[in-house]
């Protein structure tokens, strides 16, 4: 039994490495453009709820920047 609980750990700490560093990178940079976007809710949301990146991706894909229409490229 001893031996089994062991072998889950060996394995189990990389992924929750993997996972927490994944989640920071996310979260920070979720919440870098919520505070220069001035959107207070969003910012606290993402601060407390550990979501493994969900809720960062989420407001990313949800407040990305629209190019502007009105200026010509080239």
């Amino acid at each position: 039994m001893e031996q089994q609980i062991h072998s889950m750990l060996w394995w189990l700490i990389p992924i929750i490495i993997i996972l927490s560093v994944w989640d920071s990178v996310w979260k920070l940079i979720a919440m870098w453009r919520a505070a220069r976007n001035n959107h207070l809710a969003w910012f606290i949301c993402i601060f407390i709820f550990n979501t493994i990146g969900i809720l960062p991706i989420i407001y990313i894909l949800i407040h990305k920047k629209k190019p502007d229409s009105g200026t010509l490229v080239g």
